[in-house]
């Protein structure tokens, strides 16, 4: 039975601090068969790591095949180890329209509306109200030490600097608030025509009826 809409592939993305991760458990709370992308990756599983729920493990042989043939959405090389998101478990959800949401930079965010089911992606960045704001959040996680948040704040502007890359950009002044933006982004961008199979046959109804001097 087909779907009665199709999937979307929501990417969200933005500098670190900016409340990305927060935002995306509030989304998958809000509607909770929106599911993650399941990276694929050539590293080795660390203690306590599930291949197909933590990552997708794979030899470096087979991930340059799937490259080689198209089947990763997106990819890159980072220290040593390949990461990416394969084409087939992503396209199998939006066709049965489950939502997949991407924790992702610019860069693969490009490459995903770049690739075959680039039509269906609705991309999201999250921008802080200010620099030091944004230093203060990554302050106030306490996770990083002093070093590890110098280069954090480094990497942000080169982040942000890729803003109008987006669909939509939403200043994260008040979580609540910015909460409430992505879901109607996310309830209207569930609307577009590319979105809904059916109308299609639905219109060809409608003619018919029409040329069968209906009503």
């Amino acid at each position: 039975m087909e779907a009665s809409r199709r999937g979307l592939l929501i990417i969200l993305s933005s500098p670190s601090g900016a409340g990305k991760s927060t935002l995306a458990r509030r989304l998958r709370a809000w509607d909770e068969s929106i599911v993650f992308s399941v990276s694929a990756t050539t590293r080795a599983p660390r203690p306590g790591e599930v291949d197909g729920t933590d990552y997708r493990f794979t030899s470096e042989t087979e991930f340059k095949r799937l490259v080689a043939e198209g089947e990763m959405l997106e990819h890159a090389h980072v220290f040593g180890n390949f990461y990416g998101s394969p084409r087939g478990p992503v396209a199998e959800a939006i066709e049965a329209g489950h939502d997949v949401l991407f924790d992702i930079d610019w860069q693969g965010a490009q490459q995903i509306r770049n690739s075959s089911l680039g039509m269906h992606t609705l991309s999201i960045f999250l921008l802080p109200p200010s620099i030091a704001e944004l230093k203060r959040r990554l302050e106030g996680r306490g996770q990083d030490g002093p070093e590890v948040i110098a280069k954090r704040m480094q990497k942000s502007w080169d982040e942000i600097s890729h803003w109008d890359g987006y669909d939509f950009v939403l200043v994260n002044q008040d979580l609540d608030e910015t909460e409430a933006r992505l879901k109607s982004i996310v309830t209207a961008t569930r609307l577009r025509r590319s979105q809904q199979p059916g109308l299609t046959d639905h219109v060809r109804h409608l003619q018919s009826e029409f040329e069968e001097g209906q009503p």
